[in-house]
This record gives C-alpha cells, sequence and structure tokens, in this order.
C-alpha cells in the first residue's frame, strides 16, 4: 500500500515505518517544512494546511504526531501546545483527507489511554467513559477533532496507547539510565497501575489496526496484564541486576514535575479487549518479557 505518515521520526513511528517498509510498503512522510523529496508532503497544523496532491492514491494514513507529554514542565504555553498539536493537527488532517476525490481507505489516528483519566484499581476497556483531568480532556477533543474523516466514510481507529517500553525513547527510556545506574525506585507510593506494552507489540498492534477493515473507534494499546510502579520497579531491577533502593516520594515528584505528577502520581489499568478480541496475540504479555525485549531491541 501507499502509507502516509505524521511523526514518522518518533520513537512509535520510526519503527513502524521501518516495520512497513520492511514489507515493501510505500511510505509518504508529512513534514512541517517545504517538501524536499518525492516521499515528502508539506503541513502545518497551526495553519490547518496540509498539501492534498501528495496524498492522492494514499490508502492508509497514519497520525502519530504531538508535542511530548514529559518533555516540558506544563506551564500554561506548553498545555496549549500540548493541545493544540493533537487537535488541530488532526482536525487539519481529517478536513484534507475528507477533500481528497479519492480518500484513503483506513485513518489511523494515535491517541493515548489517558482519555480514561485516574481508574485507580478499576479495570476498564473502550467501554469506559472518559475520566477527569487535563490529558483525558484532551484526549477527547483529540479524537473529536477527525469527526471530517469519520463522516466522508474514512475508516477512522483510535489506538489508545498506554506506556511503550522502549530503550531508546518515550518515558520508559528515561528510566534506563536510571536503573543502570543503580538510582532507580518505584515512584510514590508505587501501588499505582502502569498499563504498558512492549514497542515490538505496539508496532505488531498498529499492523494489526491496518489491516483490519472490520476495526473502527477506539482500540487500546496495551498489555493484558497491567502492572504496579512496584512491579514495573522490581521487574526493572530484576533485568538490569541493580537494586532498586531510591523511592522517589510523592512531594518531590510533584515539586519537581507540576501537574504533571498527578498523572505520573495517577493508576490506569487499562485492558485492551478489542485488540484481543479481533485475534491479536501478544509476544510479550507481561513486564519481564517487555523489559527484556527493550534491552534486545
Amino acid at each position: 500500500m501507499r502509507i502516509a505518515i505524521t511523526g514518522s521520526t518518533g520513537l512509535i513511528g520510526t519503527a513502524l515505518a521501518q516495520s512497513l517498509r520492511a514489507d515493501g510498503h510505500d511510505l509518504v512522510k508529512l513534514v512541517r517544512r517545504p517538501a524536499r523529496a518525492g516521499d515528502e508532503v508539506e503541513w502545518d497544523p497551526k495553519r490547518q494546511y496540509v498539501d492534498t496532491a501528495g496524498l492522492a492514491g494514499c490508502e492508509a494514513v497514519v497520525h502519530l504526531a504531538g508535542a511530548g507529554v514529559g518533555d516540558h514542565r506544563w506551564t500554561a504555553a506548553y498545555k496549549k501546545e500540548i493541545r493544540d498539536s493533537r487537535v488541530l493537527g488532526t482536525a487539519a488532517l481529517a478536513e484534507a483527507l475528507a477533500s481528497l476525490d479519492v480518500p484513503p481507505k483506513v485513518l489511523l489516528c494515535g491517541t493515548a489511554i489517558g482519555y480514561y483519566g485516574d481508574t485507580g484499581t478499576r479495570a476498564v476497556d473502550e467501554e469506559a467513559p472518559p475520566g477527569d483531568g487535563f490529558l483525558a480532556g484532551v484526549c477527547g477533543e483529540w479524537e473529536e477533532a477527525a469527526a471530517p474523516a469519520q463522516e466522508a466514510g474514512i475508516r477512522t481507529v483510535f489506538a489508545r496507547t498506554g506506556l511503550v517500553v522502549a530503550r531508546g525513547g518515550g518515558a520508559w527510556g528515561r528510566l534506563f539510565p536510571i536503573f543502570r545506574a543503580g538510582l532507580g525506585g518505584r515512584l510514590g507510593s508505587g501501588r499505582q497501575y502502569w498499563s504498558f506494552i512492549s514497542q515490538h507489540d505496539h508496532t505488531a498492534a498498529l499492523r494489526h489496526l491496518l489491516d483490519r477493515p472490520e476495526l473502527s473507534g477506539p482500540v487500546n494499546l496495551t498489555a493484558p496484564e497491567p502492572v504496579t510502579n512496584r512491579e514495573v520497579t522490581a521487574a526493572m531491577a530484576r533485568a538490569l541486576h541493580r537494586p532498586a533502593l531510591f523511592p522517589v516520594p510523592a512531594p518531590a515528584i510533584r515539586l519537581v514535575l507540576g501537574e504533571f505528577a498527578q498523572d505520573v502520581l495517577g493508576s490506569q489499568r487499562v485492558l485492551p479487549h478489542r485488540l484481543l478480541d479481533s485475534g491479536f496475540r501478544f509476544a510479550f504479555p507481561g513486564i519481564d518479557g517487555a523489559i527484556g525485549a527493550a534491552l534486545k531491541g
């Protein structure tokens, strides 16, 4: 297929692009500058601009772009950047795709399990309502912004992603050097649930969603066995053969991270029911396997 991707240089986009290219798919990258090559298409989410001519012939579009949630302290300006990069970008892309004479068959939009807010010890699946808080609100607007594509008859899938266990980037990528140095420990009480997914399984799940015409709407991309932060800490210590003796108290996390701390300390116990029901099988369903795969990768 000819497939367009936003966010192709990020952790998730890079892995997906490599997988698709390896199977012979023709990729088009959306870039925020004038196109310099035949496989590039210019777009500017803030200006709501997409060069639609470059999307002609694309059978699928994967939308992964968005400002990093944990990259900066949450000032009012950066919260606006987090929201606008997702909501405006999705709206611009959805409207552009809906305007095409021959629109793509599928829009795969990467969103997040932040949609559910803090679920505590309660397990939730795709049937759960949206939660409270900044990220839950952003995720709701993010998905609503894809309405033009849905109204145009484009199969639209929302990949609600959990914490991707990867060594090369993302939130988990920051944990590996800390634990390798013997400075790792639980965060706050450690009782909060972390819904994770290995990078291998995440890429495979995105491919699965592209290939399943019966799937649309929200699909949780998390492993079937959510674990607590305390269990993650123990697993990281085992995998790296290091002690995990330095718990970080909640007040210190709040001091360093500000408002973002409530999401780090919050609990999300999210289950991938629709993914499993559609026949997907995880290579690394448990936390030890996911961490081991990241270390080998």
